[in-house]
């Protein structure tokens, strides 16, 4: 994960938060009142999320110290302890809510990948993530799909070509629009096209397309047509796949799975927080 971008998102998301201050804490508590601050998972998991509790404290205040006790990818337990955060206490209150509604996030995308893999086990499939993520998370959602033992699909619209329905239907056609990127892009950049037909899959690989993503196939469909690919040509199975129906499609012989449900509908891990202040010696 790139810590430049990691800071500057969660100075932000801080801001957000703070605005000119934080009234409630700084009516009860001084600044020289001490306290720890205590995170506990409240329900079985994968954990993801350390650089957030580590980085947004230090933000705060640079006298505040966090002892994160588990590891990004670590499976936690209900009831365990997984971080303390020692500070002020107006330090600890003003960056709570950042740092829970973010590593209940992560952990709880780590979380379902950890599932989704488990899943496929033995099949050689790979999970990865896609383009449904929370706008301005995109960094840390994907992140978490690593952590959970998953791949990234492409970052964004820059880093790869992925020719939809829209494209090859106002190029004309698939081989017309697979002309046109391989003319625009460099040779480093791979070109994938969605086929829903084996019409479409046959032009797909004569045109020389890099990946082929078979887009709301059935699994039936996607065995009968794999063997059309040359082995050199990534292949993957997208849209309609559910946790229900996901051992049936790592058995077609599929590359990869991009699953949007990771990200876009993710239940979140439950973790509290339990902030205990210190008094201080005289």
């Amino acid at each position: 994960m790139n810590n430049i971008k990691l800071k500057s998102m969660l100075e932000e998301f801080l801001k957000e938060d703070l605005g000119d201050g934080d009234l409630s804490s700084e009516s009860v508590f001084e600044e020289s009142d001490q306290g720890s601050f205590y995170l506990m998972v409240k329900e079985d998991g994968v954990f993801c999320g350390r650089s957030v509790i580590e980085t947004v404290f230090r933000l705060l205040s640079p006298a505040a110290s966090a002892e994160v006790h588990v590891e990004d990818g670590d499976e936690v337990k209900e009831g365990q302890l997984i971080a303390k955060v020692s500070g002020s206490m107006r330090t600890l209150l003003q960056g709570e809510r950042v740092v829970l509604n973010l590593i209940q996030r992560m952990s709880g995308i780590a979380t379902s990948v950890r599932k989704a893999v488990r899943k496929v086990e033995g099949s050689g499939v790979r999970i990865c993530d896609t383009r449904k993520t929370t706008p301005g998370l995109r960094m840390l959602e994907k992140y978490a799909v690593r952590a959970g033992g998953g791949f990234n699909h492409r970052m964004g619209l820059y880093d790869a070509v992925m020719l939809k329905d829209n494209h090859i239907s106002f190029a004309g056609s698939i081989a017309a629009a697979v002309e046109k990127a391989k003319q625009h892009c460099g040779h480093t950049v791979k070109i994938e096209v969605e086929i829903e037909s084996e019409e479409g899959l046959i032009e797909a690989v004569d045109s020389g397309a890099d990946i082929i993503m078979f887009d709301n196939c059935s699994p039936h469909q996607i065995r009968e047509w794999l063997p059309r690919v040359p082995a050199a040509v990534i292949t993957e199975a997208s849209g309609g796949i559910t946790e229900e129906n996901l051992s049936d499609y790592a058995s077609t012989g599929v590359g990869y799975i991009s699953l949007g449900y990771l990200t876009h509908s993710v239940k979140s891990l439950d973790i509290s927080a339990r902030v205990l202040r210190q008094e201080v010696e005289c």
